[in-house]
C-alpha cells in the first residue's frame, strides 16, 4: 500500500522574535515557510497548482510518488480545500501510480466550471531512453511521450478518460537522438485564458545527459482557440507556437524552459523562462503567439539591468488588478560563467518582484523577500498565486514538501507602488540625526534571532579610499555595528556580538546602485534576522553582485545574535565627504 501524508492543518511553532513587519496575528513571520499549512502528498511532491472551483473550494493538483523525482510509480494527483489552503481532502488519483508516469500536472478552470488538466504522459510506457550520446542510457521517463489532459465537470473529484493534444515536431524534437520518433517535453507554465483563448507553456527537449538532466530546450505554447465554448474534447482546435521550427531560445547557453506566459491589456504576451546563464529571459508577443522578440535576458525595465536567476522557477503571474508579480532568485549573472556554477542551488529564499504595464512592457520593481526556510540549503520552488476574496496566497515545494502561505498584502501593494512612494518610513524610526550632528544615541535592538534594524544614510564621498568610518556603533570590546570603507571602494556593515563577527558589503563596480565621488547618495543596509539576510539599497537600487559577484546580497555569519554595542552611534569620524541625516530603524525596512 502507497504511504499517504495527511499533513493539512499542521503549523510549526512561532518563532520568537519574529519581525513585526511580515507577521500575522499569531505573531509568526509568515515569510518562514514552516509556517505554512501542508498540502498532502505520497512522498516527491511538485507544482502544487490550485484553481479556484465552481463552488468556492481550492483544487490542487500536483504530481507525486512513493520515491524521489523521477522514480517510477510517478502520477498525479488532486485535493479539495474548503478552508483556503488550511485543510484538504485525501488525495484523489487522476492517473494511477501504477500506470505509465504521468508528470507535471497544470489545471485550468473555464467559464463554464468544467476543470481540465493536462500534463506529460509515458503513453508508449519506455523504460530507459538513450541519454545525450548513444552509448548512454536513462531510466528516467517523466519527461516523454505525449501530451495529455483530462477533465472535471464536478470540481475535481471524478476524472474523465484520458485525451491527447497533437503536437508537430520541430528541428529540436528530428535532431534527438530518435529523430523525433519519441518527443520530450515538460511544462511548468499554468495556463492562462484571455479573449477567450488559453495559452500553455512548455518546455520540448533535445538532449538529456545521463541519469537525467535536461542539456538543450527550448520554450513552446500551446494554444486552443475555442476551449471556453466547445465541450466536446475531440473537438478542440489546438496550435503549437511559435510558427515555425525553433522556440524561445536563450542569447547564449542552450537551456531554454520553463516558459511562463501572461497576457497584457491590448492582447499582447509576455513570457518569462529560466536558462544556464545566469539569467532569466523575457519575451513578448505582438501576434497571438506566432512570433516572439529576439532571445533577450530579462531586465527591470526595458533597456535596464538585467534580472538574475539560477536554472529554477521564474514564475510571472497577473492579477485581477491588471498588476504583475515575478518569483525568482535574485543572484546569478555574468560572474558565473567563468565557474562550475550550480545552478539547480540556492533556492531560499525566494523573491519576488511587482511589475505594471506602462507602453505594452512591464516594468519590474526593486525585489523583496516572499519565503525562506531558516536552514539556506532548503530549495523553495515552483509557486503558484492564488487571489480569493481580496487575499493573496502562494503554494510553493521543496520537492517533499508542499505548502500554502498567506502574502501580507501590504507586501505585494508595496511593490506595484515602488516607483511613486516618495514617503518617509516612520514606523520602526527609533533614532534621527540632522547633517553635521556627530553623535545619535542608539537604540536597543532585537536580537538577530528574528529581529533585524536598517540604518539609512545620506552621503556625499569626496574619495573612496579604504578605512573610512562611516557609523560607529561599536564598544570599546569591539561588539556592535559599524560601517567602514573597504579597499575595493565599497561599504562594509561589521557587525560583532561577543563571539561572532559578520560582515558584508555593497556592490563594488560602477553599474548602478555602487558608490560615486562627488555626488549626494542615498543608502539603507538592511539586517533581516528572519531569513538571516544582509542587503544593501544604493541610490534606489537592491544590490545584486552586477557584473563582479554572483550575489549582491549576504547571510549572517553563524548564530551572530545580540549586537548591541554602544550607547551612541559616532557618525563621520573618520570620513572623507560629507554626511548628511542618518536614521537608525528598530526593524527591518523593506526595499
Amino acid at each position: 500500500m502507497r504511504r499517504r501524508e495527511f499533513l493539512g492543518g499542521l503549523l510549526a511553532a512561532p518563532l520568537a522574535g519574529a519581525p513585526a513587519a511580515d507577521s500575522d496575528p499569531r505573531g509568526i513571520d509568515v515569510r518562514n515557510i514552516v509556517n505554512g499549512f501542508a498540502i498532502p502528498k505520497e512522498g516527491y511532491c511538485d507544482q502544487p497548482y490550485v484553481v479556484i472551483t465552481s463552488d468556492g473550494r481550492w483544487l490542487c493538483t500536483l504530481t507525486t510518488g512513493g520515491g524521489v523525482e523521477g522514480q517510477p510509480g510517478q502520477h498525479i494527483v488532486a485535493t479539495i480545500s474548503s478552508d483556503q489552503g488550511k485543510t484538504w481532502t485525501p488525495l484523489i488519483d487522476i492517473e494511477p501510480a501504477n500506470g505509465p508516469e504521468a508528470s507535471w500536472v497544470m489545471p485550468l478552470k473555464v467559464p463554464s466550471g468544467r476543470v481540465y488538466v493536462f500534463y506529460t504522459y509515458n503513453r508508449d510506457n519506455l523504460r530507459e531512453i538513450a541519454g545525450v550520446n548513444a552509448a548512454g542510457l536513462a531510466r528516467r521517463v517523466d519527461t516523454l511521450g505525449a501530451y495529455a489532459f483530462k477533465y472535471s465537470d464536478d470540481h475535481g473529484r471524478t476524472w474523465s478518460e484520458r485525451h491527447y493534444i497533437p503536437m508537430r515536431a520541430m528541428r529540436i524534437d528530428r535532431e534527438n537522438l530518435y529523430g523525433g520518433k519519441v518527443l520530450f517535453f515538460w511544462g511548468v507554465g499554468k495556463p492562462i485564458l484571455d479573449r477567450g483563448k488559453m495559452w500553455l507553456g512548455f518546455a520540448k527537449v533535445g538532449k538529456w545527459g545521463n541519469p537525467g538532466a535536461m542539456v538543450e530546450s527550448q520554450g513552446c505554447f500551446l494554444r486552443c482557440d475555442n476551449i471556453t465554448t466547445e465541450r466536446d474534447p475531440e473537438k478542440l482546435r489546438w496550435q503549437l507556437l511559435p510558427d515555425g521550427d525553433e522556440g524561445l531560445r536563450a542569447p547564449k547557453g542552450p537551456v531554454s524552459d520553463e516558459t511562463n506566459p501572461v497576457a497584457l491589456s491590448d492582447g499582447s504576451l509576455y513570457a518569462t523562462y529560466r536558462t544556464i546563464d545566469g539569467y532569466n529571459c523575457h519575451a513578448y508577443s505582438r501576434d497571438g503567439g506566432h512570433t516572439w522578440t529576439p532571445p533577450e535576458y530579462a531586465t527591470y525595465s526595458p533597456g535596464g539591468r538585467r534580472i538574475k536567476h539560477p536554472r529554477a522557477a521564474n514564475f510571472v503571474k497577473k492579477f485581477s488588478n491588471g498588476k504583475f508579480l515575478l518569483w525568482y532568485h535574485n543572484h546569478g549573472g555574468e560572474s558565473v560563467h567563468a565557474a562550475n556554477w550550480q545552478y539547480y542551488f540556492n533556492r531560499n529564499p525566494a523573491w519576488i518582484a511587482g511589475g505594471v504595464e506602462k507602453n505594452g512592457h512591464i516594468y519590474w520593481s526593486e525585489p523583496e523577500i516572499l519565503l525562506y526556510d531558516e536552514q539556506a540549503d532548503v530549495r523553495i520552488s515552483y509557486p503558484d498565486f492564488i487571489e480569493d476574496g481580496g487575499r493573496y496566497f502562494v503554494t510553493e515545494t521543496q520537492k517533499t514538501i508542499a505548502r500554502v502561505h498567506e502574502i501580507d498584502r501590504t507586501l505585494l501593494e508595496g511593490l506595484w507602488n515602488q516607483h511613486e512612494a516618495r514617503a518617509v518610513a516612520r514606523r520602526g524610526l527609533a533614532a534621527e540625526a540632522a547633517a553635521g550632528v556627530r553623535t545619535v544615541a542608539m537604540p536597543r535592538l532585537a536580537s538577530l534571532d528574528g529581529g533585524g534594524f536598517s540604518i539609512e544614510l545620506r552621503v556625499k564621498f569626496r574619495e573612496l579610499s579604504a578605512g573610512q568610518i562611516v557609523f560607529d556603533a561599536r564598544d570599546a570590546a569591539g561588539k556592535g555595528i559599524a560601517i567602514t570603507m573597504t579597499d575595493r571602494s565599497t561599504l562594509q556593515l561589521l557587525l560583532n556580538d561577543g563571539r561572532t563577527k559578520s560582515a558584508w558589503d555593497c556592490d563594488p563596480g560602477t553599474h548602478p546602485g555602487t558608490l560615486k565621488i562627488g555626488a549626494w547618495q542615498h543608502i539603507v543596509v538592511t539586517v533581516d534576522g528572519g531569513p538571516k539576510i544582509v542587503t544593501w539599497i544604493v541610490d534606489g537600487v537592491l544590490n545584486d553582485g552586477g557584473a563582479v559577484r554572483e550575489f549582491g546580497w549576504g547571510r549572517l555569519a553563524g548564530a551572530i545574535q545580540d549586537v548591541n554595542g554602544a550607547d551612541s552611534a559616532r557618525l563621520g569620524p573618520a570620513l572623507f565627504g560629507e554626511l548628511g541625516k542618518v536614521r537608525v530603524y528598530d526593524r527591518y525596512l523593506r526595499t
